[in-house]
């Protein structure tokens, strides 16, 4: 019988060790909600615009030299596609990555300007599983998931690790819930790792939120037959996985859904007074705060996971 890895919370310092060492950290920035002071950590400001650098550099960093001989392969809408670009093209590793023909313009052109190979499929009638685990087998190349592998889930929770020590020097103690985006779990998985005294909230489109069912119903619920259109790309995960649930599971976490005018709302919050761009799918956790999904109270640490927009769209949503 194989015994697969488990991701551990040593495995997230040793991470947040790893990428303190070639990446600043993102700033936090601290606003007032009605009254209640409340942490936000702008993983938009990656040098790839979302939090996905953090488990590729783990994962990437962990390979051998004769296996990062054979390339890398990987699956994503675009973020996770540009955080292996980006480890692979700084180690010298061909990358290969499967990518939605719907996915936004500007996080495809941004992967291939990173050196990347895309190789594109049809959201609705193929598997971007299917076709990436064949590309690797053919290749001999290693299959660099978006959420369910340890490394990765480690990578993310470094995310936590930061903000903690941020609020702290803030004088704002340990982080008492965190709010954050889910699409696969791998960064809610990871911080609920890093985090063990932190309350774990994750936050996902209407129609799209199978995590929080699953957690509602202790097992794996997958996303329904024909789910709503969503402006959240990122976040449009049909099944968890069970390493993610698992670890989320027994962190007794709870899940919200937003709808698409509350995460609009929420972009043009974080225009107006964090000054940021903020991709939809980074904005549900914020969006679940403002429309009062999520109950504030001191302490509350919200991650804005990604700054990746289309421009037309994000001035259309802000504009509304």
């Amino acid at each position: 019988m194989t015994i697969l890895r488990q991701p551990t919370r040593a495995g997230v310092r040793d991470a947040a060790e790893k990428i303190a060492r070639i990446l600043p950290p993102t700033p936090l920035f601290v606003s007032e909600i009605k009254g209640v002071l409340v942490a936000f950590k702008a993983e938009s400001l990656q040098p790839i615009g979302a939090f996905k650098i953090r488990g590729a550099w783990h994962r990437l960093t962990a390979l051998d030299e004769a296996t990062r001989q054979k390339g890398v392969v990987a699956f994503s809408s675009g973020n996770h596609a540009q955080g292996v670009a980006w480890a692979a093209k700084r180690l010298g590793i061909a990358a290969t990555i499967v990518m939605p023909s719907d996915a936004p313009r500007l996080k495809r052109e941004s992967t291939l300007a990173l050196g990347a190979e895309v190789v594109t499929y049809d959201r609705a009638t193929e598997s971007r599983e299917t076709i990436a685990a064949g590309l690797a087998e053919a290749r001999g190349a290693t299959l660099v998931p978006s959420f369910d592998d340890p490394w990765i889930i480690e990578g993310q929770g470094s995310a936590g690790i930061e903000a903690a020590a941020q609020m702290a020097a803030l004088g704002m103690g340990v982080p008492s819930r965190v709010v954050i985006p889910c699409g696969g779990g791998g960064l809610s998985a990871g911080i609920a790792l890093a985090l063990k005294d932190s309350a774990i909230t994750v936050v996902e489109p209407e129609g799209w939120d199978d995590m929080r069912r699953s957690l509602e119903a202790s097992w794996i619920e997958p996303v329904g037959p024909n789910p709503p259109p969503t402006a959240c790309d990122s976040l449009q995960t049909l099944r968890v996985s069970p390493l993610t649930f698992d670890v989320l599971s027994r962190r007794d976490a709870t899940g919200v859904a937003v709808s698409e005018s509350e995460i609009a709302a929420a972009q043009r919050w974080a225009a107006e007074k964090l000054r940021l761009v903020i991709e939809p799918g980074g904005a549900v956790g914020l969006a679940a705060v403002l429309s009062g999904r999520v109950t504030l109270e001191p302490g509350l640490l919200v991650i804005l996971s990604g700054g990746n927009v289309d421009l037309a769209a994000y001035a259309k949503a802000i504009a509304a």
